[in-house]
């Protein structure tokens, strides 16, 4: 995502990704159709979804335009702390020791990841990222609580098509619609686009529907450990001692998180 901005502005790249997004999905639309909801309350809150979830991608482009790819997603994926401090009272959620303390430590390790790298940040980006981060905990929660009995592939298929409608109004007013004619762009556009936008996140829908909300979103604090490694390998962002041992705390977090649920099965 970092690589796509340097080529067009973020709202321009999201609207890119959008419309690429709904292009390939649409096809298989039409053969899963008959599992789009017919009731109005549900169709409602599959739009208020929508709208939040079209807020989360935008933030998360302006957020990360003006810094490097690991602090970005260090205050991205802060995500699970709102998802672990909300959870417990919208959808009563057990606590456990193991969870509490996989949290605790994979928090941690996300800020000694930080250390030493937010002189690159504007305050302005940093509180941009976390509220992305709430907007994202928000929809977790909203989607788990009201909407888990819609199919992933159909709720994120709606997300992407409503969501593509105000980025085209937007896109008609200010005539950003144009796609660079680089072929730099073109394949980092279809990365993010199909690979993590479109199936990515219809994965992300249906783990959700199956695992607890904070064991889901406890698991995705190893992101920003991948934001890292990738940053230093395609971006040349080298990683320091504090990412090492950030990276290390982030992981031991995560096998925390997800205890419970392998001692239980």
């Amino acid at each position: 995502m970092k690589m796509g901005l340097g080529f067009v502005s973020p709202i321009a790249f999201v609207l890119h990704r959008f419309v690429l997004s709904v292009t390939v999905l649409f096809p298989l639309f039409l053969v899963l159709r008959g599992k789009l909801p017919r009731d109005s309350q549900t169709l409602f809150r599959l739009v208020v979804l929508c709208l939040i979830f079209v807020s989360i991608i935008i933030l998360q482009a302006l957020g990360l335009v003006n810094g490097n790819s690991g602090i970005s997603a260090v205050l991205t994926y802060t995500q699970p702390l709102f998802v672990f401090c909300l959870a417990i009272p919208i959808l009563r959620e057990q606590v456990t020791v193991a969870k509490l303390l996989g949290v605790a430590i994979g928090f941690t390790g996300v800020v000694v990841l930080s250390l030493g790298r937010t002189a690159s940040f504007t305050l302005d980006s940093v509180l941009i990222l976390l509220l992305s981060a709430l907007a994202w905990a928000v929809a977790v929660l909203y989607y788990k609580k009201y909407l888990s009995h819609v199919d992933p592939f159909v709720t994120h298929f709606l997300q992407l098509a409503v969501g593509t409608v105000p980025l085209v109004i937007w896109s008609l007013a200010t005539s950003s619609f144009a796609v660079p004619a680089s072929m730099s762009y073109i394949g980092i556009l279809f990365y993010s686009s199909v690979g993590a936008l479109a199936f990515g996140n219809i994965i992300y829908l249906f783990l959700l529907r199956q695992e607890e909300a904070t064991t889901l979103s406890g698991s995705t604090l190893i992101i920003p450990t991948v934001a890292l490694l990738f940053g230093w390998l395609l971006l040349g962002e080298s990683p320091s001692p504090e990412s090492l041992l950030g990276a290390a705390l982030t992981l031991g977090g995560v096998c925390l998180v997800n205890m419970k649920r392998k001692n239980t099965h």
